[in-house]
């Protein structure tokens, strides 16, 4: 398995800015990472 190009503390910064209203679409964009990727993260993230 390829090990991701983000950190941990990067992913819940990306996740960060969807809970604080950000489009996710444009968060993506600013990320270089698919809407599919984002949800993931998300699904996985504890809490």
């Amino acid at each position: 398995m390829k090990a991701s190009k983000f950190t941990d503390a990067q992913k819940a910064f990306i996740i960060k800015q969807g809970e604080d209203g950000t489009p996710v679409a444009e968060i993506c964009r600013k990320a270089g990472i698919s809407q599919a990727t984002y949800f993931n993260w998300k699904k996985k993230r504890p809490g």
